[in-house]
């Protein structure tokens, strides 16, 4: 028994002597380096940043954490009316006896999301009309997750802009960006609430300036619709509308509005309201929740280079007068159909989208300068702008109305290269569009020349090139007179509208 014992104790020894040779031998730092696994990962990166691009990491990073906070989640309520059945009324008994009424037109509740951006201390909010329109609830979250009720101060279907309000102080607001420093190509980034991913930030660059012709997501064709957006390849996608587009300085370049799409979601192009209109509606809505915009009273249309021939001009810039409200501030100041802005105020207009950039800043009752082109020369004009009359209505531009002739067939004529045909106006014609003179568009092939610009039938030409059309001869004399690549302009009168219609004469088949 004692020999046992002896032989423990010295087994243990040896294994005491033991374990301090090892701990000697491998170091303390790694006495369980027999029992470890195989280590996970290198020691250090294996690219070192450039302090270029390390800094621009940095730049994001900062930019996100600064203006985050401004940005608001938007969810609201809106009541629509269920679909009417039509048999709903004669088997209503039916229906009533099972303790249910299917397809009624009883109001029900449905909700929506969008953003906003935080543009007071005080709780004022701007974002898309689209987002509150027809709401009966509006609610928002902060980005400290602290949740209000809002009420909606005023709205502006026509830049698709909506002001609401939250009770609060001393919440933290943007800034707003200088709409003349903004360049394309600079850095941006959104930030809003997509697909009900909230505080999500993408990046992207400024695509472009002044892009329009997309159409309002508020649903309002009115033909006063302002688009003038910047372009961004940003992804956007549903949810986002009514958050901030940001320059790397923080400041706040635009209010996103709506995408390019197929698919219902982002594809590569996404659209902001400029902040400089922003920052215009925001006062006017500010001020008593209405927008007391001035308009010039005209329809208009970006010059292309037919219309640059047409009437002369060498640049291919500009906005094309094609229809001069009666009474108002442009029929006052004695502007007329085919004549062309060049100016506002001094600045120069390239497009339609530019013109109505401009003048939405402007208020009722303020005065403008513009430079007009007129045959062939530049003269200026005054205009003092009008607020627009609410009964206004939006003018049919593509009318395709056939007029019903006299039994004595009129005088027709056929205009083969341009792919129309013109007649003779009888005494109906006259009465119908209130004309004199002219010649009435009979025809106009599908695919060619002039489908292609626009002209359509049911029209009476009552100029060409300036130039009073008293029959069918008088157009033919014109054109005719017309070399292949020359323009040719063309004054319409229809029954809600007017038109201007440039065409290019085309080479001989």
């Amino acid at each position: 028994m004692k020999r046992n014992v002896i032989a423990g104790l010295s087994l243990i020894g040896v294994g005491i002597v033991l374990g301090i040779m090892l701990v000697h031998y491998f170091g303390l730092d790694n006495r369980l380096s027999l029992f470890a696994k195989e280590k996970i990962g290198a020691d250090a990166p294996p690219i070192k940043l450039p302090e270029s691009v390390a800094a621009m990491n940095e730049a994001f990073v900062n930019v996100s954490n600064a203006v985050l906070p401004t940005v608001v989640s938007i969810n609201v309520i809106v009541e629509e009316k269920k679909s009417q059945n039509p048999f709903r009324e004669q088997w209503k008994e039916f229906f009533e006896f099972f303790g249910d009424i299917p397809f009624d037109n009883s109001p029900h509740k449905m909700e929506g999301s969008g953003s906003g951006v935080l543009v007071t201390k005080n709780g004022y909010i701007v974002t898309n009309n689209h987002v509150v329109d027809g709401a009966t609830e509006i609610n928002v979250t902060t980005y400290d997750k602290k949740k209000y009720k809002a009420k909606l101060v005023g709205a502006d279907p026509y830049t698709d802009l909506a002001l609401i309000k939250i009770d609060g102080e001393d919440f933290p607001v943007v800034h707003l960006a200088d709409i003349e420093k903004v360049k394309i190509g600079e850095w941006v980034i959104a930030i809003g609430n997509p697909l009900g991913l909230n505080s999500t930030i993408t990046s992207g660059i400024i695509s472009a300036i002044g892009r329009g012709g997309l159409g309002l997501p508020s649903g309002n064709r009115s033909g006063y619709n302002v688009e003038n957006f910047i372009q961004t390849d940003a992804a956007i996608n549903p949810g986002n509308s009514g958050g901030g587009l940001f320059n790397l300085e923080g400041s706040l370049v635009g209010i996103n509005t709506a995408i390019a799409t197929r698919t219902g979601t982002y594809i590569g192009y996404g659209f902001a309201i400029p902040v400089d209109l922003v920052k215009s509606v925001i006062e006017d809505l500010m001020e008593d929740g209405k927008i007391n915009r001035g308009y010039i009273g005209v329809q208009i249309r970006t010059v292309d280079e037919t219309d640059a021939k047409a009437v002369g001009l060498d640049k291919v810039e500009g906005a094309m007068i094609h229809d001069v409200i009666k009474g108002g501030a442009a029929d006052k100041a004695g502007i007329q159909p085919g004549d062309v802005i060049l100016e506002l105020d001094d600045k120069p207009v390239k497009t339609s989208n530019e013109l109505q950039g401009m003048i939405v800043l402007r208020r009722a009752g303020d005065k403008v300068k513009l430079t007009i082109w007129r045959d062939k020369k530049k003269i200026t004009k005054t205009v003092k702008l009008q607020p627009r009359k609410e009964d206004e209505e939006e003018n049919s531009s593509n009318s395709k109305e056939d007029i019903e002739s006299d039994d004595a067939q009129p005088e027709k004529y056929e205009f083969k290269e341009l792919g129309f045909t013109v007649r003779e106006l009888t005494q109906e014609d006259k009465k119908t569009f209130n004309v004199d003179e002219g010649v009435l568009v009979a025809s106009v092939e599908r695919f060619s020349p002039a489908y292609q610009r626009g002209l359509s039938i049911g029209g009476v030409i009552v100029k060409a090139d300036g130039e009073k059309i008293s029959s069918v001869k008088d157009l033919k004399k014109i054109i005719k007179s017309k070399s292949p690549g020359d323009g040719v302009l063309l004054q319409l009168k229809y029954k809600d509208n007017n038109r201007i219609v440039a065409l290019e004469i085309p080479e001989k088949k």
